[in-house]
């Protein structure tokens, strides 16, 4: 259920920002940084686009690679996949190579995101949009709170790591010094959402509701991830960022 909101709501939201700064069917080159498996990445090269992906994790990239052999040629011929770190996009690509270059799930991971984000933002063409999705560290104590966990709740307050689900100790950000961050690469932020308000502490072997009862929980979910205050307390922040 978690991944599952996650993947929808960050689809309609990157839509809806696409739709707003590009000529419908115009095909745009993005570059997708820490891919995962690629579902961000096979989506929108299903619709028409041209689609990178750049993965470290070699299992990661193996599955990305199999859900791809499972597409038709038409949308196989739309992606290119390579094995790299996201830090080292100089390495691969010329800058403003791409009109579209997505972060999801990535920046927790890196102890110093700020030179990993400057190399996303001059990967952009101008006008080009910056996808990001982050933890957001300022809603910490959510999860152990609504758990009924308040002493991990308190310690949360005062800490911007946590540990996740696969046992890891991780960073979250803050939206204020992100936003603080992409003004200094010259990608300003331009709007962001929360992502996963109500869902966060589904466990993860909880089966899917039917259809329209998931239906259901994609729309309170994204209409709460587009509202104050609910989106200030979102497990994740989905920030868009342009470059200037």
């Amino acid at each position: 259920m978690r991944n599952t909101v996650r993947q929808e709501l960050v689809a309609r939201q990157l839509d809806e920002q696409i739709a707003a700064r590009y000529p419908v069917g115009q095909r745009l080159r993005v570059l997708d940084v820490g891919m995962g498996q690629g579902t961000q990445a096979l989506r929108l090269a299903r619709a028409g686009h041209s689609v990178t992906g750049l993965e470290s994790d070699a299992e990661m990239l193996r599955t990305a690679r199999e859900a791809l052999a499972g597409e038709p040629e038409g949308i196989r011929e739309r992606v290119r996949l390579i094995e790299g770190d996201g830090r080292d996009t100089g390495v691969h690509f010329m800058p403003g190579s791409f009109d579209v270059v997505l972060c999801h799930g990535v920046l927790m991971y890196v102890p110093e995101p700020d030179p990993l984000l400057a190399g996303l933002a001059r990967m952009l063409a101008p006008g080009g949009l910056l996808s990001l999705l982050v933890r957001n560290a300022d809603a910490l104590a959510m999860r152990p709170g609504t758990a009924g966990d308040f002493g991990a709740a308190l310690a949360a307050f005062e800490t911007d790591t946590y540990t996740n689900r696969l046992g890891l100790s991780v960073r979250a950000d803050r939206l204020d010094v992100l936003r603080a961050t992409l003004a200094g690469i010259a990608a300003p932020l331009h709007t962001w959402y929360g992502v996963r308000v109500f869902t966060d502490n589904v466990s993860n072997e909880a089966e899917l509701p039917g259809p329209e009862e998931l239906a259901r929980v994609f729309d309170a979910e994204d209409r709460a991830g587009r509202t104050d205050p609910y989106r200030g307390v979102a497990a994740l922040l989905h920030l868009c960022g342009v470059r200037g």
